[in-house]
């Protein structure tokens, strides 16, 4: 389950990057999750989030397509890189913190520039006929529609693809190494 944290908490360690410090500034809150440190080196840590879900939970688990998504797909780990600023080991619990600006812009990217681009490439193309002032056509240009609305997806995705590079360039877009994470109690009753 992703926690959202103000980034201003002070429980973080003194050794947060320059980037966390600036996000720090601004009060901008971080998305926390809990992460295993697969490999680590002086400088970079490689961790591993299993993305969790609260479909458990939700009364419309039995009719929702990301539900059912998940049971089929079932749950990938995500793999990250992080600058190591914890010293930490393989086989660490750690929090990583990602800024909730990365998220929202990376959402409203993946979700809404394919749709848009899918809405006005059909759109263009069905009103394209109309600006050479060509003869109506039986049955209309919805073939034009088709392509356009095509042709306006396809450029829709190559350009998140763009962007989404852009942003993983970004600094201040970068997840982080928060702290590690507490252990975790383990109960143990006999009888």
């Amino acid at each position: 389950m992703l926690r959202i944290a103000r980034a201003a908490a002070p429980t973080y360690p003194a050794a947060i990057p320059a980037a966390i410090e600036e996000a720090r500034r601004d009060e901008s809150p971080l998305i926390e999750e809990q992460a295993t440190v697969v490999r680590a080196t002086h400088g970079t840590a490689w961790v591993e989030a299993v993305r969790s879900s609260t479909c458990g939970s939700c009364s419309a688990a039995a009719g929702c397509g990301t539900s059912l998504l998940d049971r089929f797909l079932g749950r990938r780990p995500l793999r990250l890189e992080v600058a190591n600023s914890l010293d930490v080991a393989t086989g660490d619990q750690v929090i990583v913190g990602v800024p909730e600006g990365a998220m929202l812009r990376a959402a409203a990217a993946a979700y809404l520039a394919p749709l848009l681009g899918l809405i006005l490439g059909a759109v263009l193309g069905r009103h394209l006929p109309l600006l050479w002032a060509a003869p109506p056509t039986p049955g209309g240009p919805e073939w034009l529609s088709l392509l356009g609305g095509g042709l306006g997806f396809w450029m829709a995705l190559r350009w998140v693809a763009r962007y989404s590079r852009s942003l993983a360039q970004d600094r201040r877009f970068r997840p982080v190494l928060l702290r590690r994470a507490p252990p975790a109690a383990v109960s143990v009753s006999f009888g």
